[in-house]
Formats: C-alpha cells, sequence, structure tokens
C-alpha cells in the first residue's frame, strides 16, 4: 500500500528549532516523529512510502535513506518552490491505486487499515480522518438580533468542531483537481471535490491525536509519548 508523507514545510510556528532543522525529525522523546509515523504505516502494511521535501531535504533525505531500518520502502518527491500541501502530490509519479496522504509530525494512535476499510466501504474519492476539538471561550457570549436587542447570553460556554486530522485518503481521480507545478493547498482540493458533487467520507476519530506545530503542543507530545510510549507502537516490536 502506499503513502505519501508531506515533509517539506518549514515548520515557521516552531521556529527556532525549525531554522536548521526539519520539523519532521523533531525528536519526541528518543525519537523523531517521523519515524514514529512512518513505523505505524509499516505495522498497517503501508510499505511503499513517498516523503514529500522541499525545505532542508537533504537532512531528511540522510535520515530515512531508502526505509530499510524502518521496515518500509521509502522514495523522495522534492518541490523546487514551495506548491503548499495538495500540490506536492502531482509530483508523485506512479498514483495509480488508492493511496494515503498525510503531515509529517502527527501524533496519533489512528488505526490505518481501519480508515482505509471506511474508505473502501462507502466508495468514496477521498476520505478525511476527523478529530473533534473542544473550544471553550472563557468570556460570555452574546448573541444579537438584526436590530440590536440580545437575544441570549451564553457564560463561558464550550464549542465542538469536527477538525480535519491532516490525515488522508485518496483515489487516483482526484490527481485531475490538481495543477501541475501550481500551488495547491489541501483544504483547496477538498472543496474543489464538493463543488464537483464528489463523495468526500469522513472517518471519526476518538483516540489520541496532536499536531505539533505549535511549541506548546510539542512539548505535550514529549510528554504524552514519554508516558504511553507503548500505546503508539501497538502491536509493534520496536518499543
Amino acid at each position: 500500500m502506499r503513502a505519501i508523507i508531506l515533509a517539506g514545510g518549514k515548520g515557521a510556528r516552531l521556529a527556532p528549532y525549525t531554522t536548521v532543522f526539519p520539523k519532521p525529525l523533531m525528536p519526541i522523546g528518543d525519537i523523531p516523529i517521523l519515524e514514529i509515523v512512518m513505523r505505524q504505516l509499516a505495522f498497517y502494511d503501508f510499505q511503499d512510502l513517498t516523503l514529500a521535501v522541499g525545505y532542508l531535504a537533504e537532512l531528511l533525505m540522510a535520515y530515512c535513506g531508502d526505509g530499510k531500518k524502518f521496515g518500509v520502502n521509502i522514495d523522495y518527491s522534492r518541490e523546487e518552490e514551495p506548491l503548499g500541501t495538495a500540490g506536492p502530490i502531482a509530483l508523485v509519479k506512479n498514483l495509480d491505486d488508492t493511496f494515503l496522504v498525510m503531515n509529517g509530525d502527527l501524533l496519533t494512535t489512528i488505526d490505518y487499515s481501519a480508515m482505509l476499510a471506511s474508505h473502501r466501504a462507502r466508495g468514496a474519492i477521498a476520505t478525511v480522518a476527523s478529530y473533534q476539538r473542544d473550544v471553550k471561550i472563557d468570556l460570555g457570549v452574546i448573541e444579537v438580533s438584526d436590530d440590536l436587542l440580545i437575544t441570549d447570553y451564553i457564560e463561558k460556554p464550550t464549542y465542538h468542531y469536527s477538525v480535519s486530522m491532516g490525515i488522508y485518503i485518496f483515489e487516483p481521480a482526484i490527481l485531475n483537481y490538481i495543477k501541475p507545478n501550481q500551488r495547491l493547498d489541501l483544504p483547496e482540493l477538498m472543496i474543489k471535490l464538493i463543488e464537483d458533487k464528489q463523495k468526500v467520507n469522513v472517518f471519526p476519530f476518538k483516540g489520541y491525536w496532536l499536531d505539533i506545530g505549535r511549541p506548546d503542543d510539542y512539548a505535550l507530545a514529549v510528554h504524552e509519548f514519554g508516558r504511553h510510549r507503548e500505546a503508539f507502537f501497538r502491536g509493534n516490536s520496536f518499543v
């Protein structure tokens, strides 16, 4: 099974660490987050991995090599200029079967096999893994009518949103919506598919998920991985 790992971004929110270090190689305990991702994918039989690289590509390529030490086969797709999160997919060769796309900086316990099964069962062109994020507002929220009358007053409410986890399963037909060498982000691709009446599936996930894009999230990931290391290598001897 084929997976594309997006590893070409600058990781600006984690500066200054990422000034000289690619974000996917940021260590979570004693192991880079990218290695955790690759070993999880190997466990779920995603054996052929393409790393979409750009910023500090040489460091990523030197660390990952051909992937044999992680139990996978790795090749590389390199963008010469930033193409967003969806644009690099068009550079990857031989995408002639169902494939997975994901960010290379996610700490999660998702079951990739279950997500793939859901995608196939529902006959979608795309499946997006989703997570419920609760956002608490520490203020009194007022609802106002058109004639400036308060219609409701909610003290410190919590709102619930389904957010993208940065993990997708696609059919090759999505390549018809990505122009080669033009910048395109994954949210824009999803909108294109929806506007064209294509079936875009959601795979809700209730386990552990964390995007390490911000310093506080990175610190939390290090802490959680240290406490529950075995959960992230479920069924994997690399613990």
